[in-house]
């Protein structure tokens, strides 16, 4: 018999909470037999086209402490500004090269670590370019729904001056908030803030 949609009601939401690790990344979580290696821990090998970089971070709450149990995802292109997905028309990405990667922190001092490449820029659906970027995804406890923003290159002024996404922020004082700071030439750090005056932006997607 058919039956009304309207009768179900939506399940309240819920928070990482701690087993979120063990499902990600079992490995890191003493959970050995699951996968070789955690999904998402290695996006390059010795094949990879690019300049590799290293970029670090933490993710800190509202009273600026850092958070010790956030996993963080990233997407990006490669360095000829491909991705590696079905949806990629331009050409062939580098197959070399993963184009994700997941980090589930130090549990001690927060911070989560990728080793990757310098993305390459991509277009905007107006053929605009974007300046080169990495998008980001962040889960903890205390978090109902992943929360996304991008990373941009403090080395990358001039493209990030006539980025279509960096264009639209209205509070400009908020931009730097999206800036990766460089370390040395080939490292940058990029910390995320939930809340407070620093608070990192978020989008809605």
């Amino acid at each position: 018999m058919a039956q009304t949609l309207d009768y179900l009601n939506e399940s309240p939401s819920q928070t990482a909470g701690p087993y979120v690790h063990i499902g990600c990344t079992p490995n890191f979580s003493g959970i050995g037999g699951v996968y070789a290696e955690d999904p998402g821990s290695r996006m390059v090998n010795d094949k990879t086209l690019g300049e590799r970089i290293t970029i670090r971070g933490r993710v800190f709450d509202g009273v600026g402490a850092p958070l010790k149990d956030a996993l963080v995802e990233i997407w990006q292109a490669d360095a000829a500004g491909l991705y590696n997905s079905p949806r990629e028309s331009r050409g062939q990405a580098d197959p070399n090269f993963s184009g994700w990667g997941r980090s589930p922190g130090d549990m001690e001092s927060g911070e989560f670590v990728f080793e990757t490449i310098k993305p390459g820029a991509v277009p905007w659906p107006d053929g605009r370019m974007q300046a080169p970027h990495i998008s980001f995804w962040i889960v903890a406890r205390g978090i109902n729904l992943g929360l996304h923003t991008r990373l941009y290159f403090d080395d990358e002024k001039e493209a990030n001056a006539s980025d279509p996404i960096l264009a639209r922020i209205e509070h400009r004082q908020r931009v730097e908030t999206l800036i990766a700071k460089s370390e040395s030439s080939a490292s940058y750090r990029f910390d995320i803030h939930l809340q407070g005056s620093a608070e990192t932006i978020f989008f809605d997607i």
